[in-house]
């Protein structure tokens, strides 16, 4: 299907097990199967694929690859088709289609094409949300949350990357079971930042008041390295799986940093949620790990020692010991 676009799109498999493919794979950092990537300029440019994986959806995906990372937007009706309001897209305005600052941006619509829609026009009267007196140069950020759009002036390459990267994940992520959601869940995952996940029964009444404390708090720390998450019990069945917790626990908020350490605070109050937080950017939070109950005895001449009587009876007891973990 894909021999068939013009210009004809190629299609390549590698075995990665066979020895004599090794060093393509290490080139290529194939870390698992199957791994799709994207190779323009003869292996040049290498892009993860971030498509769908059943065919109909890899030709489509390809095809749009394969076009202009960014396209031209000439009309109201081209805008209005163009950004979708479940969607992110972003829109470069420019007096000119040249320049050092359309350059830029059209570098970074090739670097980020697999990820964003990408398109640039010489009229902001035709689009739908923002000031459409201006001439730019300026990029626009459509988004389905917050502040459903944002603009900004820098065309340093790194620094438009980063606007893009910061912009692009919402206050606080929604993990529920509307499929509109989930690439932003994904992306909050895969974010570098600390993850504040809080986890409730989103259609319990009452929890309204849950839902806005936790977004002040969001509010309060945007820019300091934490992003937000709020959970629909019924979504996050695996998340509670993974970090060994119980429905009966919620509502509950998981702190977990890039290291593994997580720090957790079950059955919270909305009021206690600012303080919580509070209290574990000041490191007054000890880490959170699973343990078994403490004995309700423990006589004998080999102690039992659980996760929560660890530090006392093991690290601060200042004797020596041996321990048949």
């Amino acid at each position: 299907m894909l021999s068939k676009h013009d210009p004809p799109i190629l299609l390549a498999k590698v075995d990665a097990n066979e020895e004599s493919n090794k060093n393509l794979a290490n080139e290529y950092e194939v870390r698992g199967f199957p791994t799709l990537k994207i190779l323009r300029n003869g292996g040049k440019n290498v892009q993860e694929y971030k498509g769908p994986r059943e065919a109909d959806g890899i030709v489509e995906y390809l095809k749009k690859q394969s076009g202009p990372a960014s396209a031209e937007i000439k009309s109201a009706e081209n805008a209005s088709f163009f950004i979708d309001e479940k969607k992110l897209v972003i829109v470069g305005v420019f007096p000119k289609f040249s320049g050092q600052e359309f350059d830029n941006y059209m570098a970074l619509a090739e670097k980020l094409r697999s990820d964003y829609d990408f398109g640039h026009t010489l009229d902001a009267k035709y689009l739908p949300r923002g000031e459409s007196s201006v001439t730019g140069p300026v990029v626009r950020l459509f988004k389905p949350f917050d502040e459903l759009f944002v603009d900004f002036k820098d065309f340093n390459v790194e620094a438009l990357e980063k606007f893009v990267e910061e912009s692009s994940i919402p206050l606080v992520t929604l993990f529920n079971n509307d499929p509109s959601n989930h690439p932003f869940v994904i992306k909050f995952y895969n974010s570098p930042l600390v993850k504040a996940m809080l986890f409730a029964n989103l259609s319990n009444e009452g929890v309204d008041s849950l839902k806005s404390k936790f977004r002040e708090v969001a509010e309060q720390y945007k820019g300091q390295g934490i992003g937000f998450l709020l959970g629909d019990l019924e979504a996050s069945q695996a998340a509670f799986q993974y970090f060994g917790v119980q429905e009966s626990q919620v509502p509950l908020i998981i702190i977990l940093e890039n290291d593994g350490k997580k720090y957790l605070k079950p059955n919270l109050e909305a009021d206690h949620i600012a303080t919580w937080v509070k209290d574990y950017k000041e490191g007054k939070v000890p880490p959170y790990v699973k343990s078994e109950p403490i004995p309700v005895e423990n006589n004998e001449p080999v102690k039992v020692v659980v996760a929560d009587t660890l530090d006392d009876m093991v690290f601060k007891s200042g004797k020596n010991g041996a321990c048949d973990c």
